[in-house]
């Protein structure tokens, strides 16, 4: 093994990492080498001497993400292996040359030991998203190492990595191609039809977390009124017009966004005067709308992204649920969901919750939902189960 610089954790500070749990904070920290840089690698050690972790040094509260249990070297062999054993997790969820779904998430952060890292794969273009001077430096590793896994199907390596980039570090970026030059395309998914924008969209271009929570309401839509509130690209829109639905309507205060959703309309060949679009915000249209729906999908982004929010949030959802509890019709399906990471599943179902007793509607929940196999949540990381999602019936 490579000579690494040593960070020494605190006698009875070792606990989680001893769980394999891939965060260590700071405080947790007894000693570490001189001039360890951001991004470099590092074994963790226990102040009485053995080996716990090796991973990648951090300069804020958490002071290491760990990619692994063991001593090794990160070169080429070992990112092929990473890339190969996440492969491996999707092809056994049966997304790997699948005709119906050609798009998923190769690799899911902590949840595949790779904290730090996204990439998302859309027939044949792997969209790299990095959030640590770690993975941005190792670009190169990881995309010689997904040429070895795909061969002469991958037709290019898109980095996407400017925002979060500039979100998480001091570095700035401009998105680009690794390898390839591909262009947008339209994927496949549960053998619908979806313009997936990599390179001017939002994340890496489409989300592909809600792929099956899409494909549940096409057992609800059928005859319904919908409303489909924050819709972004319109995936739910798609799902609930191909299962039936009398009416949809897609709300979102992205004009950029509302294009997408005409667009994905068209290449299923939806024109058939069922679906409106509306370019706003999606609470004042819950706020003011007069049409009763009798299927209501909200779909918001993350109302926070940091543990000072969390409160704040918290109110907000129980705010939008209230909306839309109070005006949906009787005997209504509501779809609603939260990805924000910091408010945990419990929390999100307690304002829920809350927000039925001030609808004082008769409500049953009739699924649970979370995020899909291809963003895998590490049983030592509970924190990566973002996807909270509930269908309820309203009465």
């Amino acid at each position: 093994m490579g000579n690494y610089r040593k960070i020494i954790l605190m006698n009875g500070h070792d606990e989680a990492v001893r769980r394999f749990h891939p965060w260590i904070f700071s405080g947790a920290v007894k000693s570490a080498d001189a001039g360890i840089k951001e991004g470099e690698w590092v074994e963790v050690f226990a102040e009485k001497g053995p080996f716990l972790a090796s991973g990648y040094a951090l300069p804020g509260s958490i002071a290491v993400k760990i990619c692994s249990f063991k001593q090794v070297d990160p070169d080429q062999e070992w990112w092929n292996e990473k890339i190969n054993k996440a492969y491996k997790l999707r092809q056994s969820a049966g997304l790997v040359n699948n005709q119906d779904t050609n798009c998923y998430r190769l690799v899911f952060s902590e949840g595949d030991l790779l904290p730090g890292l996204i990439i998302d794969f859309y027939n044949g273009t792997a969209v790299f998203q990095s959030h640590s001077a770690f993975m941005h430096d190792a670009k190169a590793l990881i995309t010689a190492a997904l040429k070895v896994q795909y061969g002469e199907s991958l037709k290019a390596v898109f980095d996407k990595s400017s925002d979060t980039m500039a979100r998480y570090t001091d570095f700035k970026l401009e998105d680009s191609y690794l390898f390839g030059q591909s262009g947008t395309e339209d994927v496949i998914e549960n053998g619908l039809h979806f313009h997936a924008n990599w390179e001017e969209g939002q994340k890496t271009g489409f989300f592909l977390d809600q792929r099956e929570n899409r494909k549940l309401i096409q057992r609800y839509a059928s005859d319904r009124k919908v409303l489909n509130a924050f819709c972004y690209t319109g995936g739910f829109s798609i799902y609930a017009l191909t299962a039936g639905a009398k009416l949809v309507h897609s709300v979102d205060s992205s004009a950029k966004a509302i294009e997408g959703v005409r667009r994905n309309v068209e290449l299923n060949g939806l024109n058939d005067g069922r679906h409106e679009v509306f370019t706003m915000d999606a609470k004042q249209y819950l706020d003011e709308m007069e049409e009763q729906y009798d299927l209501i999908v909200l779909d918001p982004p993350a109302f926070a992204k940091h543990m000072d929010a969390r409160h704040k949030a918290i109110k907000g959802y129980v705010k939008l649920n209230r909306q839309a509890m109070e005006k949906i019709a009787p005997g209504g399906i509501l779809f609603t969901f939260s990805c924000s990471q910091v408010v945990d599943r419990q929390q999100f179902y307690s304002a829920v919750t809350a927000a039925a007793i001030e609808a004082g509607r008769e409500i049953k929940i009739l699924h649970q939902l979370t995020q899909p196999a291809d963003h895998p949540i590490n049983i030592f990381h509970p924190e990566g189960q973002y996807l909270k999602g509930l269908v309820l019936m309203v009465y």
